[in-house]
């Protein structure tokens, strides 16, 4: 894919609105939502913010959104709620990749999804859910959270604990069936699965390895020793990679990345990964350029 298909892909859905209407007691709160966001002309020229190279396009920490609720604190590597940027609609059907630090005791209202593969990360503290399909459930650093928001479902997330901060990482994709029924799971993974190499967590297949999605999505978790080695072979070639670092120094073909950088890569068939620090950790997100 050249970087003009690519910049043009980035646009395309943009007009996509992740929330279902208003519902009784359920929030519109122009913080955990998509807003209704125009296209621009394909020919929109890059800002600085984004680094698009002939393959890859680089997103470093210190460049995200930032919105600051005073009891959230939210980074967010692409467009949503009030941080707007069209070089930054999306990576392939990933659509938000949020990195969000809740108060003590605080968090987000009941408010309402659709069609949408919402997956939740914890990395630290712990975070109370409670959805629609009448789940009530805590994840905390270890596990990892999914739900198909399909026809249309409402939920609550907030920090449990009144005398520390929750942080988790909020991951939306689009899904590749719409209006499926409604759907939530939660898994409790071994960290030690993932020491010096990359531990699945997430695919398209209910009997595989990690939680499932409605798409022909990959994630894994990484957690190296300085100077640990490892390769990752894309499970479609069509496929491109999104690797978020979640803490240390890492290089992934030949970039440099540091803590809490994002590197989007495609047209490609493996990855190279080195750890340049002790304790790196790597999210690596496979996901279909096209949506």
């Amino acid at each position: 894919m050249n970087r003009k298909d690519f910049i043009k892909k980035g646009l395309l859905g943009t007009a996509m609105f992740a929330s279902t209407s208003a519902i009784a007691n359920v929030t519109k709160n122009n913080i955990d939502e998509l807003k209704e966001l125009d296209i621009v002309g394909f020919n929109h020229i890059p800002n600085t913010k984004s680094t698009i190279m002939a393959n890859t396009v680089l997103h470093k920490a210190n460049t995200r959104g930032v919105a600051n609720h005073g009891w959230l604190n939210s980074h967010h590597t692409f467009s949503f709620a009030n941080y707007h940027n069209p070089e930054r609609m999306h990576f392939g059907v990933l659509r938000v990749l949020n990195d969000d630090i809740v108060d003590a005791g605080m968090g987000f209202g009941k408010h309402p999804h659709d069609n949408m593969e919402i997956i939740s990360i914890p990395l630290e503290g712990d975070l109370e859910h409670k959805d629609s399909m009448g789940n009530t459930t805590v994840i905390k650093n270890g596990d990892i959270q999914v739900m198909s928001a399909g026809t249309g479902i409402t939920h609550s997330e907030y920090n449990k604990n009144k005398d520390s901060k929750v942080k988790f990482l909020q991951i939306w994709m689009f899904p590749n069936q719409r209006n499926v029924t409604p759907r939530y799971d939660q898994i409790t993974l071994k960290e030690e699965d993932r020491t010096n190499k990359l531990q699945q967590i997430l695919s398209p297949n209910q009997h595989d390895a990690g939680v499932w999605v409605h798409q022909n999505a990959w994630f894994h978790l990484g957690k190296f020793d300085d100077c640990a080695e490892t390769t990752y072979q894309l499970k479609d070639s069509k496929n491109g990679v999104y690797a978020f670092v979640i803490n240390g120094d890492i290089t992934i073909n030949d970039q440099e990345l540091n803590h809490r950088d994002g590197l989007g890569i495609w047209d490609i068939n493996e990855l190279q990964i080195k750890a340049n620090s002790d304790n790196a950790e790597v999210l690596l997100m496979e996901v279909p350029m096209n949506i």
